[in-house]
């Protein structure tokens, strides 16, 4: 059996799923937020359980990517880019159809300024030829956010099924908050580090 290769691989094509999916978890939360009322759950689940498998594919193609010897440039550009967009994505829908409200806004607004700072410190980086490696906090940080923020699309749904579904989201977003601010303390703190020697080597 031939495997597909290059821009049709199948680490590529999981990529390509979670990029497909956001315009559909759009509709979902659309659908979810007019239908409320009428306690109509089907787009909530539906969104849930798409979520959660692109939450499996972010897992996995990576993984398939290096068994297959099938990394490429574009495969890591959109394995890293494709999680960014869909995680923002998520949360703008969380607070753009109130299920995420009050105080608990500032987790989501903490997580957007933590990915702004740190691919504008990548950005710069780059400019100097640096690359700065991924640590493990930065690796377990997305698989935080995406499984907590998979609570919280269930919405007042989720104790239909899981008990205190709804408090087991918010308070395991706000620990995924201070594990993406970890993350990005430690990446920043790796970077200085690097401008420090670009100074003393006086290549900034």
């Amino acid at each position: 059996m031939v495997l597909p290769k290059g821009i049709f691989s199948i680490p590529n094509m999981l990529c390509y799923y979670r990029l497909a999916y956001i315009p559909v978890m759009v509709l979902l939360f659309w659908l979810d937020y007019i239908w409320r009322g009428e306690h109509i759950s089907w787009p909530a689940w539906l969104n849930v359980i798409l979520f959660t498998l692109a939450g499996l594919s972010d897992f996995l193609d990576g993984r398939i990517a290096r068994w297959l010897k099938q990394e490429t440039l574009l495969g890591k550009f959109l394995d890293s880019s494709s999680d960014k967009m869909l995680v923002g994505v998520a949360l703008m829908c969380l607070l753009a159809f109130q299920q995420l409200t009050g105080w608990w806004i500032i987790p989501a607004i903490v997580i957007f300024l933590r990915e702004i700072l740190i691919s504008g410190v990548r950005e710069f980086m780059a400019y100097y030829n640096v690359v700065i490696g991924v640590n493990w906090t930065a690796k377990w940080k997305l698989t935080v956010q995406m499984l907590f923020i998979g609570f919280l699309i269930a919405g007042p749904y989720g104790p239909d099924l899981i008990p205190y579904a709804e408090e087991i989201g918010k308070y395991g977003f706000l620990f995924a908050m201070f594990l993406t601010v970890w993350s990005g303390v430690e990446y920043f703190i790796e970077a200085w580090k690097n401008i420090r020697r670009l100074e003393a080597e006086g290549k900034v």
